[in-house]
């Protein structure tokens, strides 16, 4: 892997100063310094210009200061110095966000608790302090929080003692206990085994040097086994998430580049066979993100394989309920996004603000006014979508407010768009200009909020979500086989879904495994917000009815 280049400054007005003073006197050591980045930046460029898959924004990139797409930050680098805003909502009542500060006793939710009476105190015994009042216990107890380190993998010998009779040559062996099992690997191997390969992108040749830094050696075709042998189990969890996927209310869908070796290599067919066929066969590979909320609850979903995201989704809502109302779809504006649908099934497509304002964003170096005008009204928008959620809206309350606070800041946008080429401000063809045809055509999908209850503005939720397929392919580079894909789809949905509903992904795939029985009846109540009921009570061996 190539290393990380680093971001260079580039100020030519000082390089010039320097060179002149080169010629009267001899540099100091921060001239030095500064010529040699130069150089450096110099010998970059060259490499990079000489790769053939380098592209502009690549180039503009490394000499460019790293950028936000914060509004008050892209206006500052575009030389536009913005007042302080005030962040607050319109009533001002604003909590801290959280994720801010020291994190507190709850945000540990898989720790352990364990309860300490007072040794020598009970409630109702008199003060040993003032000896006339009487101690009465405190809501809230003294908190001390110990954490502790341990390794991922853990073996345990049972060393089991064994006895022989020196006539008969019989044979005894110590019977081991019961919660040693038949299998070598029991469900917690596999759950973090998994955890750590699809949850955290950890690759398994990591994987397997960790485990053996900690005098456990297991190799890496060993874990493989492991996981795979385990997903047939808990398949009929992953099956079930699609079937509850497909009744969903709101959709969001993207997919990103992905490899699998087996299909990489596979040879092309001849040109002959395509120009008989009239179709081109398709050789891209991806990883396609679907998320689906239904109920306050939200489902994640990978597909991996030459189809693209909107094809995916068809195949979601192939098992959605004839009865239910058409949903809502929320992705960037590409077509193959789009499902291709019977027409007994229809859905509501909207367009994600967040890709519109990208477009904005890249051009307000060379526009810097008028980009300001557009990044502020959005951001106005979005002010109203956080406070509509803060409030905890309905959806239908939520599309009042919307229609009340962000219908005329949209509507001043959309007469601005217009004004700018009735008017002939903006020349089409600029950089400006393509990103206010990109809204203007799809201007009745991007302001879908305005008009369908539950509506939302972006697609940030599944962006983040493909963030799993991305850090696999940053660390693992591929898939070998199309198993192994479906295998990583499996986890990754149910670890992700896991996540999105502050579910312990590692207690949940354990669960599975160890009711797989209970799992392959009745799915349905396996799925991650509901399985603790369907665990057995303590002390007991059978779920309940």
């Amino acid at each position: 892997m190539k290393p990380e280049r680093e971001v260079i400054e580039v100020n030519l007005q000082e390089w010039e100063g320097l060179l002149q003073r080169a010629r009267q006197e001899p540099l100091d050591e921060a001239g030095y310094q500064k010529l040699e980045a130069a150089r450096r930046a110099f010998r970059v460029l060259t490499e990079m210009i000489g790769e053939k898959n380098t592209t502009i924004s690549q180039l503009r990139a490394l000499l460019a200061k790293p950028s936000t797409e914060k509004t008050s930050k892209v206006l500052e680098q575009a030389g536009i110095k913005t007042p302080a805003q005030n962040t607050s909502p319109p009533n001002g009542n604003e909590k801290p966000r959280p994720g801010h500060g020291r994190k507190g006793a709850g945000a540990y939710r898989g720790a352990r608790r364990i309860k300490i009476a007072h040794g020598s105190l009970q409630p109702g015994d008199r003060c040993p302090e003032c000896q006339k009042g009487k101690v009465y216990e405190q809501k809230e107890p003294a908190l001390r929080i110990r954490v502790v380190g341990q390794a991922p993998i853990a073996a345990t010998i049972y060393e089991l003692e064994r006895l022989r009779c020196n006539l008969c040559g019989e044979v005894f062996e110590a019977e081991a206990p019961e919660e040693v099992g038949e299998e070598k690997y029991d469900a917690t191997a596999a759950a973090m085994i998994g955890l750590l390969k699809y949850g955290s992108g950890v690759p398994w040749d990591r994987l397997e040097r960790l485990e053996a830094s900690l005098g456990i050696p297991l190799p890496a075709s060993t874990q493989w086994e492991i996981v795979e042998e385990k997903a047939e189990v808990i398949r009929p969890a992953f099956d079930e998430l699609i079937r509850q996927a497909a009744q969903g209310e709101v959709f969001y869908n993207d997919d990103t580049g992905m490899k699998i070796l087996a299909l990489a290599r596979a040879n092309p067919p001849p040109a002959e066979k395509e120009e008989a066929s009239g179709a081109k066969e398709r050789t891209g590979l991806f990883t396609s993100g679907i998320v689906s909320t239904c109920e306050g609850r939200r489902i994640a979903l990978f597909f991996t394989g030459r189809k693209h995201a909107g094809e995916n989704f068809a195949r979601v809502l192939a098992e959605r309920a004839q009865k239910l109302p058409p949903p809502i779809q929320m992705s960037d504006a590409l077509s193959r996004n789009v499902p291709k649908l019977p027409r007994k099934l229809e859905i509501l497509w909207g367009n994600c603000n967040a890709h519109a304002r990208r477009r904005f964003v890249q051009v307000t170096p060379n526009f810097p006014e008028e980009c300001r005008f557009v990044l502020e009204s959005l951001r106005a928008v979005y002010r109203y979508d956080a406070e509509a959620e803060r409030q905890g809206l309905s959806p239908q309350a939520r599309l009042r407010y919307h229609r009340e606070h962000s219908q005329p800041v949209m509507d001043a946008l959309h007469a601005w768009f217009l004004a700018q080429f009735a008017e002939k401000k903006v020349e089409p063809n600029s950089g400006l200009g393509e990103a206010i045809s990109y809204c203007l055509k799809r201007w009745d999908r991007l302001t879908l909020f305005l008009r369908e209850p539950g509506a939302p503005l972006d697609s940030n939720i599944v962006e983040r979500a493909l963030k799993k397929a991305i850090l696999h392919r940053k660390n693992s580079l591929f898939y070998k086989t199309e198993n192994g894909a479906e295998v990583g789809d499996l986890f990754m949905s149910l670890i992700h879904t896991c996540e999105l509903n502050a579910v312990n992904p590692f207690e949940y795939l354990i669960a599975l495994q160890k009711h797989a029985e209970e799992l392959a009846k009745n799915p349905a109540v396996w799925m991650p917000w509901n399985y603790v009921q369907a665990l057995p009570p303590v002390g007991t061996s059978h779920p309940p009815a």
